[in-house]
């Protein structure tokens, strides 16, 4: 199995589409995750269709994605459970409120965004992982997002480009 993992889309605030690289790589996977600030429900439609998509709200969403997505997830994927979080909040840094999040729960994974910088770190046996941002990377040289593959392990890479186009 191989997992899109995307955050901070911000569409059409950021962007005013997804960019090529990454509807051209999300062609191939069975799962999208999306870790939060969509904006709007078009980001949604447009992800699924290419594949199932799950996610959870972030902290600039209409009223239609609030009602949609609720603000954490647990998703299995295969013997593997993922915690789903934006990580968005006050007081402490934005990889400290997504671990937190889940410190009560079994998960293997913990997927966030927020803060729109890429992440692939492990803290206490949990991988913390953050795609970046695809249309929006502020002090980040490039774009990012993320693809898991998943099988008896977990292949965890960020995928990186120079166009939001």
């Amino acid at each position: 199995m191989i997992v899109g993992v995307v955050s901070d889309t911000h569409i059409p605030k950021r962007a005013k589409k997804l960019p090529k690289v990454l509807l051209e790589s999300f062609k191939n996977v069975d799962l999208i995750i999306h870790a939060g600030d969509w904006q709007t429900m078009d980001v949604y439609r447009e992800l699924s269709k290419l594949a199932p998509v799950v996610g959870v709200s972030g902290n600039v969403e209409d009223g239609e994605v609030l009602a949609f997505f609720e603000k954490k997830k647990i998703v299995q994927l295969g013997a593997f459970r993922v915690g789903v979080v934006h990580g968005d909040g006050k007081g402490k840094t934005t990889l400290k409120r997504a671990y937190e999040a889940f410190e009560n729960e079994k998960v293997d994974v913990i997927i966030f965004g927020h803060s729109h910088i890429p992440l692939l770190e492990e803290h206490n046996g949990v991988i913390l992982f953050n795609p970046g941002s695809a249309t929006d990377k502020r002090r980040q040289q490039r774009y990012s997002y993320g693809l898991i593959q998943v099988d008896s392990n977990l292949k965890i890479d960020h995928v990186y480009y120079d166009s939001k186009e």
